[in-house]
C-alpha cells in the first residue's frame, strides 16, 4: 500500500460511539490511512449515528424487528458492507454477536475492542465483572472477531491498573483513554498490511513485504 492509499472501513455501533469518534478523528488527521465509508447501527437512537453525520460519514440503521429472522438481518448488513466496498469492519460498542453471513464474507477482516484483558471477563459487563472479582489489573484488548463471544485472535493488549477506590465509572474512564489510542493503532497496522494470523496468534510484522 502506498503512503497515500487508504483502505475503506465501516463501523458497527449500537451506543454513544466514543470509539467511533476517536477513529474518525485519527482518520481525518491522517494518523491512520483509512476512510470510514459507512456507519451501521442496530439502534436508531444511537448517538454514534449523530457522531457519524457530524463527520460527514454515511449511515444506515437495521432493526432486527424489520426482518423475518436473524439470518436475513445479518445478510442485509453483509450486503450493505459489500456494496460500500468495505475492506475492514470495525465493531465499536456493537451489542450483537456478528452473524455467520458477515463472518464468512469478511473472514479475518472484522475487529472488536473489549474493556478487559481477554480471555478474562468476556461479555457485556467486563468492567463490573473485573471489579467484583477483585483484580488488581484490568485492561484493553483489540481482537479479530470469530464465531464466539470475545474469543478471536488477539491483536493488541494493554494493562490498566485497578485502584483501591475505583468504581465502575472511574475504571471505565481510564480504560476508555487506552481504547481511544489502542484501537486506531490496531486499525493502522491492518491498513499497512502488518497483521498476520497464525492460529491463535496475531504476528505484527515490520512491513507488509514480510507477510510473504
Amino acid at each position: 500500500m502506498s503512503e497515500d492509499e487508504k483502505i475503506r472501513i465501516a463501523v458497527l455501533a449500537s451506543g454513544s460511539g466514543t470509539n467511533l469518534e476517536a477513529i474518525a478523528r485519527a482518520a481525518e488527521s491522517g494518523e491512520i490511512p483509512v476512510e470510514i465509508v459507512l456507519v451501521i447501527s442496530d439502534n436508531p437512537d444511537a448517538y454514534a449515528l449523530v457522531r457519524a453525520k457530524n463527520h460527514g460519514i454515511p449511515t444506515t440503521c437495521f432493526l432486527l424487528t424489520d426482518f423475518e429472522n436473524r439470518g436475513a438481518f445479518d445478510r442485509a448488513i453483509a450486503e450493505a458492507l459489500s456494496a460500500a466496498g468495505v475492506e475492514l469492519v470495525v465493531l465499536a460498542g456493537y451489542m450483537k454477536l456478528v452473524g455467520g453471513e458477515i463472518l464468512s464474507r469478511f473472514k479475518n477482516r472484522i475487529m472488536n475492542i473489549h474493556p478487559a484483558l481477554l480471555p478474562s471477563f468476556p461479555g457485556t459487563h467486563a468492567v463490573r465483572d473485573a471489579l467484583e472479582y477483585g483484580v488488581k489489573v484490568s485492561g484493553v484488548t483489540v481482537h479479530f472477531v470469530d464465531e464466539g463471544l470475545d474469543t478471536g485472535p488477539i491483536i493488541l493488549q494493554e494493562a490498566v491498573p485497578v485502584y483501591e477506590d475505583d468504581d465502575e465509572e472511574s475504571l471505565h474512564q481510564r480504560i476508555h483513554e487506552v481504547e481511544y489510542r489502542l484501537y486506531p493503532l490496531a486499525i493502522k497496522l491492518f491498513a499497512q498490511g502488518r497483521l498476520r494470523i497464525e492460529g491463535r496468534k496475531v504476528r505484527i510484522v515490520q512491513d507488509a513485504n514480510n507477510m510473504r
